[in-house]
């Protein structure tokens, strides 16, 4: 048994049984996020035939994508509203919202008519769906973070919210594992006809079952019924503007490293280096696989001998080996230099993500702990990660030179080397 402190700062004692109750409920929800997100990315194109058609294929599958935009802008909102809930009312209560918007709105994708049956309803249904996503997103990594700081012991809090991360890497190999079994077994006509709804449907099953584990998990007395006197979206701006920009700063990388070093490298790897489309799904998976079981490690030893010098160490890295990786891929594209490509880079990753939702946590006092981390945390997705892979398809366009991503990576990596520089940690 261990002593961990309430959201006002009330200290009660938790169990293993406890603590294992909140890293569930927490992860839970972040994976059920990305695989939404993954699974909508890959049948993109499909989407974009059912539900926005035009005479141009193009500009259909712009359309498509633009939905995912949609959510974005909903990031900021979603953050400072629910955000500021899970800091004045309680977590756990905030975290059951978040959970159940997520679930209406995949509802929406996984039952929504096509343009052919319903007209305009049906795209409007889609945007309306990625809405309350984005929304919902946006208060989920605040909320989370908060939470865990609330039920785990402090000593041990990189270890434990390193757990979060982690879903991402098993939401990005169930989406694509899926992905890859419908499209192999099933034909193109049922793929377009039923199968691609079948992620969506697995994921409206999650739903339930992550608001169940949310309710079960614990809330402290003072969770529940101490409310704040100030807004907490008032106070950070009054008192915390200077933490919460350096919040944002460390997250610059963070973002980079999803959207770009994972998401983004498959895409690259198809329209840029002309590999197979199987080349870059092992690899994604490889990249995905390290996140998975190598970001606990970094997390836990981070709690052990100083957040700083991880999440320093993996910015020094990303900025030497980004310009070497990527030329190496352009002058020997295959499967064995981009597999290096991830492995180096998921080590990175996992490096800087093990520690960086801890060293966040203890960037703002904890009764705004949730606001903060929602505000830096979405501000930096939407400005650096979110529109990553447009922005990077027009820098390779604009210049002709295939070596652009590198420039975003060291560039992206340096502005978190100087928040990193400037961080340090809070105690209360």
């Amino acid at each position: 048994m261990e002593t961990t402190v309430g959201l006002h700062g009330s200290r009660r004692d938790s169990t293993a049984q406890e603590r294992t109750k909140a890293v569930v409920a927490v992860i839970v929800g972040n994976g059920f996020e990305w695989f939404d997100f993954i699974s909508y990315g890959f049948f993109s194109v499909i989407i974009a035939k059912l539900f926005f058609p035009t005479s141009d294929d193009n500009l259909s599958l712009l359309l498509s994508v633009s939905t995912i935009g949609v959510g974005f802008f909903m990031r900021p909102v979603g953050g400072i509203i629910l955000g500021g809930m899970a800091d004045k009312i309680g977590r756990r209560a905030t975290l059951v919202i978040t959970i159940s918007l997520m679930t209406v709105g995949t509802a929406l994708i996984a039952f929504a008519p096509t343009y052919k049956d319903a007209g305009i309803l049906a795209p409007l249904m889609i945007v309306c769906a990625r809405l309350l996503q984005g929304f919902s997103a946006g208060g989920e990594m605040g909320g989370a973070t908060g939470f865990l700081r609330d039920h785990v012991p402090a000593e041990r809090l990189g270890y434990y919210t390193s757990w979060i991360q982690a879903s991402i890497g098993f939401a990005i190999i169930l989406a694509s594992v899926l992905a890859v079994v419908l499209v192999k077994y099933l034909s193109v006509d049922q793929v377009e006809s039923w199968g691609w709804r079948i992620p969506f449907l697995i994921g409206l099953c999650l739903g339930p079952l992550g608001i169940y584990i949310r309710n079960q998990a614990h809330d402290s007395t003072e969770d529940v019924t101490r409310v704040r006197e100030r807004t907490p979206v008032i106070e950070i701006a009054r008192r915390w503007k200077s933490k919460t920009l350096i919040g944002f700063g460390l997250v610059i990388f963070w973002t980079v490293c999803s959207y770009v070093l994972l998401f983004y490298i498959p895409t690259y790897a198809t329209k840029v280096l002309h590999l197979p489309a199987s080349t870059g799904f092992i690899a994604v998976l490889v990249g995905a696989s390290i996140v998975l079981f190598v970001t606990p490690i970094f997390g836990h030893l981070s709690d052990r001998y100083g957040r700083r010098r991880f999440l320093m160490g993996a910015l020094v890295m990303a900025i030497i080996a980004a310009h070497p990786l990527f030329k190496l891929l352009n002058a020997s594209p295959g499967l064995h230099s981009l597999l290096l490509f991830q492995i180096v880079f998921g080590l990175v990753i996992a490096c800087y993500e093990g520690p960086i939702l801890a060293a966040l946590s203890d960037t703002f006092p904890r009764q705004i702990v949730s606001t903060g981390i929602s505000i830096s945390y979405n501000l930096a997705v939407i400005t650096f990660g979110g529109f990553s892979a447009a922005i990077l398809t027009w820098a390779i366009a604009a210049t002709q030179n295939n070596l652009a991503p590198a420039f975003y990576v060291m560039g992206t990596a340096a502005l978190s080397f100087i928040a990193t520089a400037c961080w340090s940690p809070r105690k209360d």
